[in-house]
């Protein structure tokens, strides 16, 4: 078997010294070094003749959200933008469909990824406002525990642009450009997990459970990028999205850059820059065991090549836990008047429980959001638990809404119970912390206000099936 190669390359010029509680554009130097290093990487994978027929150039960063750094950092995105306009590609798209809660050409005003369109011409393509067509998961029934977990939702729809890509790969160059972070629900957010920017919003609610991983590969199986190109100008533990209060907890100035024509190759060098083996990372096991690795399962079967040639025992910085990870779980700071009641049958990471924690410490801690309410998330619950909520509480999850959602609201009234449907409608979820928590969603976006409103506005003009909590959701329950 031929080896897959993964190029690395170490960036020398200085990160920031001051606070990673203040997010910083780039050094003057620190890009001229990306910019070097981005061309090293693409000459040495094939520089012009990555081009196909067609000269055009797919971009699809890892734009989830505008939060401090959750974002592919503009600064490699325009070194790459600017390799391909010089190697002779025509048009050059950026592409991507935010996470939920969020409308993409918002996200790409608050990354400065409209400035970056702008400045390089690359032509902004905001998936969400696109039609769609219906594709299959997977007809393999995953298994959880010896038994077969069927999905939810068997189907899933996809953005034109990318049905354009899948159907004429020949055709055009497809990069890939995700953050390196970990993930509180995947484990690590990478090159396998980026490409769940592609279904609309309305195909992630369900199943966004222990079976997330087995969809991220279904994905997979349908589009693979030519190249992957791992941003790790910073690294992030404890989950990809975090409050910016915790950045100093949570950012790892890495400095490195990991590219490969192997998705999974990469990811698998990305996930061990955090100590992480393929078997810690379900996605990448199940691409393997799916034919969708090349044949690749370990690192044995990549040729590492560039300032870093052997990652066997590889600390960049010299703080990883001895023999061990780093943490991808989320940081275990949160309100302390906020009762979090979990079910004792199941509780998933992946959807009902890191969802709603994660949204809910992020306003906690960077918005100043107020406690004093119970959330409910799981199946098989200590009925005494339940009958001994007497204030507002969020139910989560349609497993915790089956089984405790009348009660609650015969005994309670409507009024106090907040309910979010699905493993994971972070549509709701913020909606109804928003309103718990009295945070007002018009200042939770780094964006003027009034461009925001704007923004808000034309997607929707645009046709946007993006689900987003409504502006007045801090004065108004929604849900």
């Amino acid at each position: 078997m031929k080896k897959a190669t993964v190029i690395i390359k170490r960036l020398e010029a200085a990160h920031q010294k001051t606070s990673f509680t203040s997010f910083q554009p780039l050094s003057k130097e620190m890009r001229k070094d990306i910019s070097l290093k981005v061309k090293e990487i693409f000459d040495a994978l094939g520089d012009s003749q990555l081009l196909k027929s067609s000269r055009e150039v797919y971009i699809k960063p890892n734009a989830v959200d505008a939060k401090a750094y959750s974002f592919t950092r503009p600064e490699v995105l325009e070194a790459v933008i600017n390799y391909f306009k010089q190697a002779g590609a025509g048009k050059i798209f950026l592409m991507e469909n935010a996470t939920q809660a969020n409308y993409t050409r918002l996200v790409f005003r608050g990354t400065g990824y409209t400035k970056l369109c702008r400045k390089t011409g690359a032509i902004p393509v905001f998936l969400d406002e696109e039609t769609s067509e219906t594709l299959k998961f997977s007809d393999t029934i995953p298994e959880r525990d010896g038994r077969e977990t069927p999905y939810d939702l068997g189907t899933f729809e996809m953005p034109a642009t990318v049905m354009k890509l899948i159907r004429e790969r020949d055709q055009h160059l497809y990069i890939n450009v995700p953050k390196l972070k970990t993930h509180s629900m995947g484990v690590v957010t990478l090159g396998v997990k980026n490409q769940w920017g592609f279904p609309m919003h309305r195909s992630r609610g369900l199943d966004h459970n222990y079976n997330l991983h087995h969809k991220l590969v279904d994905v997979l199986g349908y589009i693979r990028p030519d190249v992957t190109l791992i941003e790790g100008v910073e690294g992030t533990i404890h989950g990809h999205y975090f409050a910016t209060a915790l950045a100093d907890e949570q950012v790892k100035p890495f400095r490195v850059l990991i590219a490969s024509k192997n998705v999974v190759a990469a990811d698998m060098t990305g996930a061990k820059i955090f100590g992480l083996e393929v078997t810690d990372v379900p996605h990448l096991e199940y691409a393997i065991k799916r034919g969708l690795s090349d044949g690749v399962n370990r690192l044995e079967h990549i040729d590492i090549k560039g300032d870093i040639t052997d990652i066997s025992t590889i600390d960049l910085l010299g703080d990883r836990p001895e023999n061990k990870a780093y943490p991808w779980d989320l940081y275990p700071r949160f309100p302390e008047d906020v009762a979090i009641i979990k079910g004792r049958e199941m509780a998933c990471r992946e959807g009902c429980v890191n969802n709603p924690l994660c949204t809910m410490q992020t306003m906690y801690l960077d918005r100043g959001g107020k406690g004093g309410f119970t959330i409910v998330m799981g199946k098989g619950f200590d009925q005494r638990e339940i009958d001994a909520i007497t204030g507002r509480v969020l139910i989560v999850g349609h497993c915790a809404i089956s089984e405790t959602a009348e009660g609650l609201i015969q005994r309670l009234g409507r009024r106090k119970v907040y309910l979010s449907d699905e493993c994971n409608n972070l549509c709701d979820t913020a909606q109804a912390l928003f309103h718990l928590m009295h945070v007002n969603p018009a200042f939770y976006v780094p964006v003027n206000p009034l461009v925001a409103f704007y923004e808000m506005n034309m997607a929707k003009l645009k046709g946007s099936s993006s689900r987003v909590p409504n502006p007045f959701c801090h004065l108004i329950k929604m849900v």
